[in-house]
C-alpha cells in the first residue's frame, strides 16, 4: 500500500521524472527594500550600544564618586555581548546558510 501511495504521488507531482528546482533569487525590489531595512536596524544596533556603553559608564562614574557600589560590571557585560551579538549577526547567519 505504501509503494502504491508513492507511486501515484511520483506521478503526480513528478509526472516529468524531474525534481523541482525553484529559483533561489529573490525579485530585486524586495532585495533593495529589504536591505535597506536591514541597513537601518544594524545602525540603530550599533548607536544603541554605543549609547549602552556611554550611559553605564556614566552610572559608573557617578556611582564611584557618590562611594556607592553596584553591579556596574555586570550591566556593561550584558551592553557588550549585545554589542557582539549585533557586530556578529551577519556573518552568523551568513555561516548557518
Amino acid at each position: 500500500m505504501l509503494n502504491s501511495l508513492a507511486t501515484k504521488a511520483h506521478n503526480v507531482f513528478l509526472a516529468d521524472g524531474g525534481v523541482p528546482d525553484p529559483t533561489k533569487d529573490a525579485p530585486p525590489e524586495l532585495t533593495a527594500k529589504v536591505d535597506t531595512v536591514l541597513g537601518l536596524v544594524a545602525w540603530v544596533g550599533t548607536a544603541a550600544g554605543v549609547a549602552g556603553v556611554l550611559i553605564t559608564g556614566a552610572m559608573m562614574a557617578i556611582s564611584m564618586r557618590r562611594g556607592e557600589g553596584s553591579e556596574h560590571m555586570g550591566r556593561l557585560g550584558m551592553v557588550l555581548g549585545g554589542c557582539v551579538l549585533v557586530a556578529t549577526a551577519g556573518p552568523i547567519v551568513n555561516f548557518v546558510f
